[in-house]
């Protein structure tokens, strides 16, 4: 059973940081992409980050320079770190991954979500 557990959530005051973490289990996903989204109250899920197989990444523009996404292959494992935090970030951040090579594309797995609240 393919299983998708993020970790790292929590409160922190604006201008903090976080690193939240993703590990992977029931299959490896070395070869996919692998990425973060959020979700806000009453607002859409939207993409945050997303990396290929080969360390490729994709950035929304509001996260672009203070947040960075990672991977470790062997540990099965995705890492969003994330700097400078915003009130405007506080979200359930999901972890998810897709077989294939689109960074933008619909993803085939996700987590359940950890919760990020930012305070001003």
């Amino acid at each position: 059973q393919v299983q998708l557990v993020e970790s790292g959530g929590g409160l922190v005051q604006a201008g903090g940081s976080l690193r939240l973490s993703c590990a992977a289990s029931g299959r490896s996903f070395s070869s996919s992409i692998m990425g973060w989204f959020r979700q806000a109250p009453g607002k859409d899920r939207e993409r945050v980050a997303a990396i290929g197989a080969s360390s490729n990444t994709y950035y929304r523009d509001s996260v672009k320079g203070r947040f960075t996404i990672s991977r470790d292959k062997d540990k099965n494992t995705v890492y969003l770190q994330m700097n400078s935090l915003k009130p405007e970030d506080t979200a359930v951040y999901l972890c998810a991954a897709a077989d294939g090579w689109n960074l933008y594309g619909a993803m085939d797995y996700w987590g359940r979500g950890t919760l990020v609240t930012v305070s001003s």
